[in-house]
């Protein structure tokens, strides 16, 4: 098999940015083409591996014992990125862009560790973060546009300064639904106009789910630890739970939005995408900080923790009460709630107490205003974001953006539009008091009056819902096929949830969330973990081409 090159390659020495540009719009050309040819995919074929389906822990035991080194981890990861990710006729995609100076980066890890021991709890175990995070070094940040190849951030985002003090090896930037999947209404998950189409590794004809695609079919092929993904609404805990992962949503203020591309100040968070929850409480250890850069992180003073991992027990669901929502958040997918049907007897038999069903009122209330709120947050956000890039920037504003991606349609636009861009290009300011209403609305809805009132009333420890769907056929024509979610309460409101694996349809993975109160990761993590240990129902990708109905 040939490999494919791609924008997401390293940069050669020497390669100008407005030269990579050139080259990732020709690239992106020739694999829209060949994605809108192909009829089926085919599939990879991964040999022994032997970091596949390893912890944390793991690495960082191989590390202090001299088994492993952060350089031999490290060429074994990029190894394997390479070897899989763009290989094949309709290969993965999932990795945008490697990082240059990880093996630098590894070496230098590996001198320190000998000369003054690890820096961190990371210490030399290789990281993949999404494409929306800025760095500044010689990788680029894009949101996967074409529009901010050559644009440069002043410096890291706050949790990258955080991973590199924690003593990470960034090995690259994934994949992700382009603008974070907030640019068309008619939207396919896991495609950007730089990356290309990212796929699930559990079936390569079957979407990743958006809008970290790239972070969560990464880590499911094993490309890495751990990877980096951020969320609005669902865009977390959908690919973790289309990949059998592990995806942590945080409070809205535990982990600093600074050097992130925004969509909503009032919504957006980075987390972990991990596959198994004490890899999830390790990496959030990690990210969670103070940061005077974003001022929503001051509201976590003597609520974040240094060490997550401490609430990991193993009979954490005993005499938890737990409010199953049927309604609305069950009964779109007969066989995904026969998955989550058994998840709670698992629960059940681990001597949680189940109060089902519970109500949580107001739900349809949110859909209209929670995306008023984002249009406009959006064009506030970005603008803030374009007006802080070094000179040279391809765009500054979002109308620059909007007729950037006219000018390049076929290369930016061949699947779906930009209506939602259009959209936000109309709002106000955030003083607007069509903005302040509807932000009035989400928080009386989704808060107060939402998940507080259902966990006060019935004395709540979390609740426990369906994440979604198994994920959809990769539809380029017309996109996305969504039948139901849990994501919309916890995003609206600010407040954590996470996602563990549950289950399979067809071999398709299912998760069961936990959704909870705010500040409340330590419980819904002792949770998550009680359930995993008991279920151990994830299980790695196969890569195989199509989804197997034989008996269906």
């Amino acid at each position: 098999m040939t490999k494919k090159t791609a924008a997401s390659d390293v940069n050669p020495t020497g390669l100008s940015r407005r030269t990579l540009l050139g080259a990732a719009a020709a690239v992106t050309g020739a694999l829209a083409a060949r994605d809108a040819r192909a009829a089926t995919p085919t599939a990879a074929a991964p040999g022994a591996f032997a970091l596949e389906e390893v912890t944390v822990a793991e690495l960082r035991a191989g590390l202090e014992s001299g088994r492993y080194t952060a350089r031999g981890l490290t060429e074994a990861y990029l190894g394997r990125i390479r070897a899989l990710d763009r290989t094949g006729d309709l290969p993965l995609c999932s990795v945008i862009e490697l990082n240059p100076d990880a093996l630098t980066l590894a070496d230098a890890l590996d001198a320190e560790r000998k000369a003054k021991g690890a820096r961190g709890p990371l210490h030399g175990i290789p990281v993949l973060i999404k494409d929306n995070i800025a760095t500044a070094d010689r990788m680029q940040t894009t949101a996967g546009s074409l529009a901010l190849m050559g644009a440069v951030p002043p410096r890291d985002a706050f949790i990258v300064e955080r991973l590199r003090a924690a003593g990470a090896v960034l090995l690259g930037k994934t994949n992700l639904s382009e603008w974070a999947n907030f640019r068309s209404t008619h939207s396919m998950s896991g495609w950007s106009g730089r990356g290309g189409l990212c796929r699930n590794p559990y079936a390569l004809d079957r979407t990743p789910s958006g809008s970290s695609s790239g972070s969560g079919a990464a880590t499911a092929a094993s490309f890495c630890a751990v990877s980096v993904g951020t969320e609005t609404d669902g865009s977390i805990v959908s690919p973790a739970s289309a990949c059998s992962l592990v995806g942590l949503k945080p409070t809205v203020g535990l982990v600093s939005r600074a050097g992130i591309i925004p969509i909503s100040s009032t919504q957006d968070t980075a987390g972990p995408m991990t596959r198994t929850v004490a890899d999830a409480a390790a990496l959030l250890s990690v990210l969670a900080g103070e940061d005077p850069r974003d001022a929503a992180t001051a509201a976590s003073k003597g609520r974040a923790h240094p060490d997550y991992t401490k609430f990991l027990d193993p009979q954490g669901l005993k005499g938890a009460r737990i409010g199953v929502p049927r309604e609305r958040l069950f009964g779109y997918h007969p066989a995904t709630d026969a998955i989550v049907e058994r998840a709670l007897e698992v629960m059940k038999a681990q001597g949680a107490v189940l109060v089902d069903p519970v109500t949580l009122p107001n739900m349809a209330k949110l859909d209209e205003a929670e995306l008023e709120v984002m249009l406009y947050e959006f064009k506030a956000g970005l603008e803030a974001w374009l007006a802080q890039l070094g000179e040279g920037a391809p765009v500054r504003t979002l109308a620059d953006l909007i007729a950037f991606n006219e000018k390049h349609r076929e290369r930016e636009m061949p699947y779906f539009g930009q209506e939602l861009l259009l959209q936000a290009q109309k709002k106000g300011p955030l003083t607007d008091a069509a903005y302040k209403k509807a932000l009035a609305t989400c928080r009386r809805y989704s808060r107060a009056e939402g998940l507080d009132a259902v966990m006060n009333q019935h004395k709540l420890d979390a609740l426990v819902a369906p994440t979604q769907a198994p994920a959809g056929p990769i539809d380029l024509v017309l996109g996305d096929h969504w039948l139901g979610s849990s994501s919309t309460p916890a995003a609206v409101s600010g407040y954590p949830s996470i996602t563990v694996p549950a289950g399979d349809v067809h071999g398709l993975p299912v998760g069961v969330s936990f959704i909870g109160r705010a500040w409340s990761e330590p419980v819904l993590l002792k949770l998550a973990y009680a359930y995993e240990q008991a279920s151990h129902a994830r299980r790695k990708p196969t890569f195989v081409r199509s989804v197997d109905l034989r008996g269906a």
